[in-house]
């Protein structure tokens, strides 16, 4: 098996494909289901995958931290909720199309939700992308990662009896949070201070031992309390992050990480069978292009929702249009529990190791994808997407700086919150319900099954409806209060940033919406028959996308004024004896951001193309409001403007977008 592995990773490396891959290649040759005379014993291949998991849950542990939750910040946040909750609710609409149980398909949408971390750790490293995109990709994983250990605790907790009854489910969540806090308030008490006295020994081999035995002794608690070793061990990894001394803890654990977590992937290419992957072509190909499509379009949208602009968008979904380890543990977790059938689990191998294939084509052409997308987009929206960056970035200022703001902005998401589980809990009631309901109208009452059905339904409208409502209203008071923090009303009678903030509060609700509504559909699907809670939540996102694109078509009327305004200022500076370097454009319209001027010298190598050919905002998210050019001024030029040596650019968006502008129109 070592010898197979050792092979195939040398094999990948050459080609420089993912080593997973190549471990999952070692394991169909060894395993059962090819005729090849090396077969390992599954017993000790299952018992040291086992150690796998367990190790790769602890070092990912150590690189988690609360800290690092909080820098993360509420972007990322938002992204990863909406991409999992998603996926989780595609999953398992895909899986009951199929004819596949509930329990199968909770688990289908659990195993396509996470991304993979080693994969894009390695293909990152290997294409070398670093900056914007990488922090953005990984603040996302951490999130899912953090999401894929809460989900494993509940999969854990049904398939062992709890069933999805509103009670049974609350007595697990309780107990859950109970065994979480009681773990972890000790564990704070006691662990880092051991770690650290540990670590003051000197002995690296007795630090190696120590965390490994820490590790295995929580994993081990987690079991017997009904919980996955893999949840114990990710603790275990916490509690020693909070030591200080994870670093040196993770360099002594590696090689051993190393060594099983190869034996794991190993594993799970043995159970790779061809038979069970020929006769379940169909669900392969349609659950890899779920993960690729719902992947790239909802991680997409989230990331541009959280003001990172269209480029940087399209690059962070494109990069974790993949499934990995995780699907791995939770197929296995699944198949353990004896809550899955034995298809899921290669079904969940075929489509981790196509899209592991196809994953670093992704990243690399992300780039041109996204420069494609934003070059094609219609006008509005191009300079709706380089605005709304510089709006959020305001934001996060004035947020900063207003603490009446802070305290009103955080009663509005409780009061969100609140009406959410409001609304999960009655529509958990509701649905458990209606079938006695409905037996007692029919058999009791002689109603018709279509009045009985009808009334039922009726019923169900009427106590969600006022928590519906309730959802909509704090959403929108609440975007409408983040939107005057960034584009305050205008102290004069005149309010001129009434159309950007129009645009600001539209967008915001919609990504809050999303951000409320995906995983209460996701939540509350295996409850209900059909699709009425995603049928609610495209009705309430295809109304405020409508009334997006009228405010974005209103703003780019209010630009085209704007922007004259500054030209018009722009040429009375010009107009005083000149400066060294080109003057800054007064900030006369708060809406446009922070607009500066951008004057090409003779040398620069954006003389003499048009903007097109400079693909400016796709390159740098940044937008041209106008160009003066002598005495003759050009307001929202097209892409077709060619530009000459001593043109005047006026360059709104992000201050991060203008200072890659400058170095674009530059030449550096």
């Amino acid at each position: 098996m070592a010898s197979a592995a050792a092979l195939t990773a040398i094999v990948c490396q050459r080609l420089r494909q993912p080593l997973v891959l190549g471990y999952i290649l070692a394991g169909l040759v060894v395993g059962p289901h090819l005729p090849v005379p090396l077969v390992a014993d599954p017993g000790t291949v299952h018992t040291l995958s086992e150690l796998g998991v367990i190790l790769l849950m602890f070092s990912l542990g150590l690189e988690f931290s609360l800290r690092k939750l909080i820098r993360v910040g509420p972007g990322v946040t938002l992204t990863a909720v909406i991409q999992c909750s998603l996926l989780v609710w595609l999953g398992f609409v895909t899986g009951r199309a199929f004819g596949w149980t509930t329990l199968e398909s909770l688990f289908t949408g659990a195993i396509i939700a996470i991304s993979s971390t080693t994969i894009i750790a390695k293909a990152f490293e290997e294409q070398k992308v670093g900056g914007r995109l990488r922090e953005l990709v990984v603040g996302v994983l951490i999130v899912e990662d953090l999401i894929a250990i809460l989900m494993m605790a509940v999969l854990t907790t049904i398939a062992t009896g709890a069933g999805l009854s509103p009670l049974s489910l609350g007595k697990t969540a309780a107990r859950l949070g109970a065994f979480l806090v009681a773990l972890v308030v000790i564990g704070l008490f006691v662990v880092p201070r051991a770690i650290r006295k540990i670590v003051a020994l000197g002995r690296p081999e007795v630090t190696t031992v120590a965390s490994v035995g820490l590790c295995f002794a929580i994993a081990l608690l987690a079991r017997e309390l009904g919980y996955s070793v893999a949840l114990g061990a990710f603790l275990a990894g916490s509690l020693v992050a909070e030591s200080g001394e994870e670093k040196l803890v993770e360099q002594l654990v590696q090689p051993l990480r190393d060594v099983f977590g190869a034996v794991f992937f190993v594993s799970v290419g043995m159970m790779f069978d061809p038979a069970l992957i020929a006769q379940h072509w169909l669900p392969i190909v349609v659950l890899t292009l779920v993960v690729v499509i719902g992947k790239i379009a909802s991680v997409s949208f989230g990331a541009f929702v959280a003001g990172n602009g269209v480029r940087t968008s399209v690059q962070t979904g494109m990069s974790l249009a993949q499934i990995g380890e995780f699907s791995f543990i939770i197929a296995g977790l699944g198949l353990s529990l004896k809550a899955t059938g034995p298809f899921l689990f290669p079904i969940a191998v075929a489509v981790s190791s196509i899209t592991t294939l196809i994953t670093p084509w992704l990243i690399r052409a992300s780039g041109p994808v996204a420069e494609w997308i934003d070059r094609e987009l219609p006008r509005p929206l191009q300079t709706f997407g380089a605005l709304y960056a510089s709006w959020l970035e305001r934001l996060r200022r004035s947020e900063a700086e207003v603490s009446s703001q802070r305290l009103l902005v955080r009663r509005l998401v409780r009061m969100l919150a609140i009406d959410a589980v409001a609304l999960v809990i009655v529509v958990l009631v509701t649905a458990l319900a209606s079938d006695g309901a409905y037996t007692h109208l029919v058999e009791r009452r002689e109603l018709s099954p279509i009045a009985a059905r009808a009334l039922v339904i009726a019923s169900v409208a009427i106590l969600a409806a006022p928590f519906c409502v309730g959802i909509l209203r704090v959403s929108r008071k609440l975007a409408l209060v983040l939107a005057r923090a960034a584009l305050p009303l205008s102290p004069q009678g005149v309010d001129l940033g009434a159309a950007p903030r129009r645009s600001l509060v539209i967008t915001l609700q919609l990504g809050l919406l999303l951000m409320v509504g995906t995983p209460i559909v996701a939540i509350t699907q295996p409850f209900l028959r059909g699709f009425h809670g995603a049928e609610l939540l495209f009705l309430g996102v295809l109304a405020l996308a409508v009334a997006f694109w009228r405010s974005a078509a209103n703003l780019q009327g209010h630009v085209r004024a704007s922007a004259q305004v500054l030209v018009e200022a722009l040429a009375r500076q010009t107009a005083e004896p000149k400066e060294e370097k080109p003057p800054p454009v007064v900030t006369l319209l708060d809406s446009l951001g922070e607009p500066v001027a951008v004057e090409l010298a003779p040398e620069a190598p954006a003389v003499e193309r048009t903007l097109a050919e400079l693909n400016l905002r796709g390159a740098t998210g940044a937008t041209v409001l106008a160009i003066t050019r002598g005495t003759e001024s050009i307001v929202v030029p097209s892409a077709r403007e060619r530009l000459h040596a001593g043109d005047v650019l006026v360059v709104a968006g992000s201050r991060e977008a203008i200072e890659a502008a400058r170095l674009v129109l530059a030449g550096t």
